[in-house]
């Protein structure tokens, strides 16, 4: 047995799963799950000493890289200190203003641990100063395991085929309005009959867990219009999205501003952390200045806060963002020539460091719906044809691939080779 096929076993006894995550356990692409010991730059080392080549990237949040020097050096330091305080550090403080002045529409912040937690939260704080109950969020976008967004869900959800989760009591659920994504009509519509009770709408401006679809300007600009209209917040997700597509987050490439925004990923790397932030007049009401109860014992703590600092220190240097897209743009077009290369049906949506992957002739994806009509068997036999080349995608069909600054000509070279001969053997 390979060192993998070892520990799985041994964590299927004690781990439900055998995994800390679902999407991690393979089910999505079939086979048993890889178990990592170190990462490096580009690259991923399993268990074996087999090295792989990450379009992972921890689902996001190392844009720099696995084990940057800038990072580990400056949270060595930092760990030597201690690892959390249960009180006030001036790194959070640091971190805080950051993060404020990178996001125009974020005046005040608070940390917590998590993308989940962000979420939640944001939605309490919603409910609170609109004094409405409903909500509404779109099919195939997920927000964390928050017991209201369980409804339509995408990522992990999609992948074990089980969108909507037992536990969950149907009251609990009884006040979240769907609707489909980029469907302008739909939500006009829902508007129209539920706005007076309508708290807040809660959408990904570029959708990353039903693989990779952008909003269309004209969606999110409705989203705008409408809430303002009606008095509900709108609450962008930019756990995924914020500070890897643009430093100021996808709102700054619709240049729109949404009341409250969720983070969590980058403003981490690679630790456990997430954000929630957006007008002071709506955080004010955030204990213990306001009523709104929120908490965390390791929120804010100084290792997240120096590894998540010393990322964004080094986004906003100059020329980190082109060398991202110009990655981004080399490696699909190479991996659609390929693709057109061998008569395989192959669409590329994209964004600077991350893009979606969709086996099929449809020549634009806006919906959840349209992954249908994706061949995910494809995806399947791709994905381990890949990872036998040493390339190392996401094992689910519904998930976005992610690119690093280490992700050099070189590598995705080696990348492009191993794709023709994968494309060919297809």
């Amino acid at each position: 047995m390979t060192g993998s096929e070892t520990l799985f076993e041994q964590a299927q006894a004690v781990i439900p799963g055998g995994v800390n995550s679902p999407v991690r356990a393979f089910n999505g692409v079939g086979g048993q799950p890889l178990f990592f010991k170190q990462g490096e730059g580009a690259y991923l080392i399993d268990e074996d000493d087999q090295r792989y080549i990450d379009y992972v990237c921890s689902w996001g949040p190392l844009i720099l890289g696995h084990a940057h020097p800038a990072i580990i050096d400056a949270t060595t330091v930092t760990l030597a200190k201690g690892l959390s305080f249960g009180a006030p550090c001036a790194l959070e403080v640091e971190m805080a203003t950051t993060i404020c002045e990178l996001i125009p529409s974020i005046e005040k912040v608070r940390m917590v641990n998590s993308g989940t937690e962000a979420t939640m939260s944001a939605l309490r704080l919603a409910r609170a100063y609109t004094e409405r109950d409903k909500i509404v969020k779109f099919n195939g976008c997920y927000h964390g395991h928050v017991d209201a967004l369980l409804v339509a869900a995408g990522s992990g959800a999609l992948t074990l085929g089980v969108p909507n989760s037992p536990g969950i009591p149907a009251a609990v659920t009884a006040e979240t309005l769907t609707a489909d994504y980029n469907d302008v009509d739909a939500i006009e519509q829902l508007f129209q009959q539920f706005g007076a009770e309508i708290a807040a709408v809660i959408v990904e401006p570029i959708a990353a867990n039903m693989n990779f679809i952008p909003a269309s300007q004209d969606f999110l600009t409705t989203l705008r219009q409408l809430c303002d209209q009606y008095a509900s917040v709108l609450i962008f997700d930019e756990v995924m999205t914020g500070f890897r597509v643009n430093i100021a987050g996808a709102q700054a490439l619709y240049n729109i501003q949404p009341d409250l925004t969720t983070l969590g990923k980058i403003i981490g790397a690679g630790m456990p952390v997430g954000a929630f932030g957006g007008k002071a007049e709506i955080m004010n009401l955030v204990a213990p200045l306001g009523p709104v109860y929120q908490a965390g014992t390791l929120s804010g703590n100084p290792i997240a806060m120096r590894a998540g600092l010393s990322n964004l220190i080094e986004l906003t240097k100059p020329g980190v963002y082109d060398k991202l897209a110009d990655s981004t743009t080399l490696l699909t077009a190479g991996l659609l020539e390929c693709a057109a290369a061998h008569n395989i049906p192959l669409h590329i949506q994209a964004a600077t460091g991350m893009f979606g992957l969709f086996f099929t002739e449809q020549t634009k994806i806006e919906r959840f719906s349209q992954l249908a009509n994706c061949n995910i068997e494809r995806y399947q036999q791709f994905f381990h044809a890949m990872l036998a080349h040493g390339v190392y995608f996401a094992p689910s069909a519904y998930e976005v691939a992610f690119i690093s600054t280490q992700h050099d000509p070189a590598i995705i070279d080696a990348t492009l080779a191993a794709a023709e001969q994968v494309f060919a053997a297809l």
